[in-house]
């Protein structure tokens, strides 16, 4: 029996990750990432695939995608649609949090 364990945290810095460790970080498959960075729903930087680096707020994206995909059994198009939403309601919340506190 294996033990998967699933870390999570807040983004503190702006490391950049490279394809596969984005990809190990989200216990996924390279291609898995690729191609959805092919399908424009995750950015990295450009160039080939093996130049690829992501900023670290894309393993919070992506690891949320993942989540929607195997939990929901969301297709790509799907996760990112609702991860967007989910990205849009705390920029909001963190816009009212900013104007109460005036």
């Amino acid at each position: 029996m294996t033990s998967d364990k699933v870390l999570s945290g807040a983004v503190i810095d702006e490391t950049m990750l490279t394809l596969e460790e984005l990809a190990r970080a989200c216990a996924v498959e390279p291609h898995w990432v690729e191609m959805r960075v092919e399908a424009g729903l995750l950015e990295c930087g450009s160039g080939v695939a093996s130049q690829w680096r992501f900023a670290s707020a894309q393993l919070v994206r992506a690891r949320r995608m993942v989540a929607l995909e195997r939990d929901f059994d969301a297709n790509a198009e799907l996760a990112a649609l609702v991860t967007d939403l989910i990205e849009e309601v705390q920029r909001l919340r963190a816009q009212l949090k900013a104007v109460g506190s005036r």
